[in-house]
């Protein structure tokens, strides 16, 4: 092993396994293959696992909304999971999961090791209680008015209109989320971690550059204002792992979702010859990374580090905390269709451009990202297709028809191409240091560099003049050896167009190294489009598709929370259908009856019928993704119900004016008809 070779453990923050991967999830995911990828392309050993986290009380009550055990919501939700990030070329050593034997084993483990250190305390606590479903609720599975400022539909641990934080026990008219039953107090003995213990530790470490600068700070207010103990136990039902030595008892899921990377990387150990002891003892040379976002810092920064501690365990090296992501500089919406899964993306657009476009707006800060979709589609068409591919779109047709594919003995600007490799130490530096969108930056500046060259030499020019063959050759041929060095720079952000460049250039899998070398007389394969643009009618279907995900897919946003986050902080689903809301939310909706007087396809979508529709001496036009379920000429003259006050919206095929109300699990089961007796178009629906 080199002496230079670092060892180097990587992970992401778990996803929840309850609900489909969307594209916030992908900043982390994305930029953790990244930075591995490019590791792994400067030499280094580096291994990068992660797992679905599979415990707690929201998976419990999904997998009972849904009729089916807990492990095979899990095991379903997994393999979903698994299929959405291998497609988005995230490329994980090990992708496990929390519910496994190695995971109960350490997390027992460790568990018992701060018993025995003295870090394990029990206290007798007071809990609300579902009298119906005969569980406690943690706090944000009860809801009521704020008893500061009043509002409504509010959660037990904090109001989210005037901020105010307080217990459960405060809340007016409280409910159960859960059955909606008045919750009791009731007792029960919980464990606790001792985290006050370690607080001295945990002013060190966190100043001791493992942490960026504002995470820092930020935790030093939690430190300031005295760490509290923390509750790592819960009550059957639940879950999750029961505690070895108290029955009933299971351990909280924050406690074995962190070990889950540990439990990771000993499965991953299992299968090969690596060590685990040496990647996670106390005082391992190896590196640790955790990537995670920035609503879970204290779990990952606080917990997790005296946790290790008091096991006897390695600390991080360093946890990179990242920023949230919006979309057109908006939280991701439903109802505008900016909520995009994974899979609705990938059902119409390469991957690739999406890899390309985060990785040129991150940052090694903790501030939030915006996909701006129009910046999105321009960006990646100017970048990628109009700059870098252009390069080897220009110069290939030449050296294969004029040169069978041979380029040149000798390289025409040896002075550019030092320039382009000399930029080597620094764009590793900016990929290293996480500063992806400065690193893009200065590889696109190389790619001007490259097109200027080759405008300045015309190819296509001396083509025609006699004589000049030689300099046609040089001039291509310098200009696919700027194109490879500049796919070496972009591979760990584009691994999959690298590869179709790599076949192209008939070399093998490109190193960090191999920028330093060049092609000289040496024979190339066919060049063949290696990327598209973006076209807008590929973003208007996914949008399409994410808002008619909307009919027939309500909880998608709430049953799409990373590691944990719906057991601590997220807003809960009320009741398997949807989200509660007011009476005075309610009444706002102007249901009237309707009577299709046309229906038609509508030209290039795959799910939408374009309705006209009579509500009472006035038409309205409705773009509906029914098509699955209805054929036009089946509907027109029937009734219907539909949104009559819904701000009018335009969509690639027109204006729609509307929404028609549907009801069922979707496919050809989506029911959208009234009745068609004692009903007139215009009549209110109360």
């Amino acid at each position: 092993m080199p002496s230079s070779q670092r060892q180097i453990l990587v992970t992401s923050a778990l996803p929840y396994a309850n609900g489909p991967i969307h594209l916030g999830h992908l900043v982390e995911y994305l930029q953790t293959d990244i930075w591995v990828r490019f590791q792994k392309m400067r030499g280094h050993e580096c291994i990068y696992v992660c797992a679905s986290d599979a415990h707690g009380t929201p998976i419990m009550l999904r997998a009972q909304a849904d009729g089916i055990s807990a492990e095979e919501l899990i095991t379903r939700v997994h393999k979903e999971h698994e299929r959405d990030f291998a497609d988005f070329l995230i490329e994980f050593d090990n992708f496990y999961t929390t519910h496994s034997d190695e995971n109960r084993e350490l997390s027992a483990a460790i568990y018992s090791k701060l018993k025995e250190g003295g870090y394990i305390d029990r206290r007798t606590i007071t809990q609300a209680y579902d009298p119906e479903k005969e569980m406690f609720l943690p706090d944000r599975f009860i809801k009521g008015e704020c008893p500061r400022c009043g509002a409504k539909d509010q959660y037990g641990d904090n109001c989210e209109v005037c901020g105010a934080t307080y217990s459960p026990t405060e809340l007016i008219n409280a409910v159960s989320a859960v059955s909606g039953a008045t919750p009791i107090e009731k007792k029960s003995e919980h464990l606790f971690f001792k985290l006050s213990d370690f607080s001295n530790m945990l002013k060190d470490w966190i100043h001791a550059g493992h942490l960026q600068d504002s995470v820092a700070n930020k935790l030093d207010e939690w430190l300031e204002q005295g760490l509290q103990d923390w509750d790592i136990s819960r009550d059957a039902p639940y879950f999750g792992f029961e505690i070895p030595d108290a029955p009933g008892k299971y351990f909280y899921v924050w406690l074995d979702a962190p070990v889950g990377y540990m439990a990771s990387f000993k499965n991953l150990c299992d299968k090969t010859e690596l060590d685990f002891d040496y990647f996670w003892q106390a005082d391992s040379t190896t590196e640790l990374y955790h990537f995670i976002g920035k609503d879970i810092t204290n779990f990952h920064c606080l917990f997790w580090p005296a946790m290790l501690d008091g096991a006897g365990y390695r600390k991080p090296t360093n946890v990179f905390v990242h920023g949230f992501l919006t979309v057109n500089g908006n939280k991701m919406s439903k109802s505008r269709g900016t909520f995009i899964m994974a899979r609705s993306y990938l059902n119409h657009l390469s991957p690739e451009y999406l890899r390309y476009y985060y990785a040129a707006k991150l940052g090694a800060g903790v501030e939030d990202i915006d996909l701006n979709l129009e910046d999105f589609q321009a960006r990646v068409n100017s970048d990628l297709v109009g700059k870098v591919v252009n390069i080897a779109s220009r110069c290939a047709g030449f050296i294969s028809k004029k040169f069978a594919g041979e380029l040149s003995a000798e390289i025409h600007r040896p002075d550019l191409l030092q320039q382009f490799a000399e930029a080597s130490d620094n764009i590793a530096a900016l990929y290293e240091a996480r500063e992806f969108g400065r690193a893009i930056r200065e590889i696109m500046a190389l790619a001007d560099l490259a097109n200027q060259y080759i405008d300045e030499n015309k190819p296509w020019v001396l083509a025609k003049e006699q004589g000049r063959e030689q300099d046609v050759q040089d001039v291509c041929s310098m200009g696919l050896n700027l194109f490879r060095i500049l796919i070496i720079y972009l591979k760990p952000v584009l691994p999959a167009m690298t590869a179709s460049a790599e076949a192209f250039l008939n070399v093998p899998p490109l190193t960090w190294k191999d920028c330093q070398q060049t092609l000289t007389s040496h024979k190339i394969n066919r060049f063949k489009p290696l990327m598209t643009r973006i076209e807008t009618a590929a973003i208007e279907a996914i949008i399409e598709e994410s808002t008619t995900a909307l009919a027939t897919d309500n909880n998608a946003e709430e049953n799409s929370m990373t590691e944990s986050e719906a057991d601590t902080k997220s807003p809960l689903v009320a009741d398997p259908i949807s989200d509660e809301i007011s009476f005075d939310d309610f009444v706002k909706l102007d249901l009237r009856i309707a009577k299709i007087v046309n229906a038609q396809h509508v030209e290039g979508a795959d799910k939408l019928l374009q309705l006209t529709l009579d509500i009472g001496g006035e038409t309205r036009n409705v773009f509906a993704g029914i098509k699955s379920a209805y054929n036009p000429e089946d509907l027109e003259g029937r009734l219907t119900v539909m949104v009559a006050n819904l701000a009018p919206r335009k969509m690639r095929f027109g204006l729609s004016e509307g929404m028609v109300v549907a009801a069922g699990p979707g496919g050809s089961d989506l029911f959208i008809l009234g009745p068609d007796e004692g009903a007139e178009p215009g009549m209110r629906v109360k």
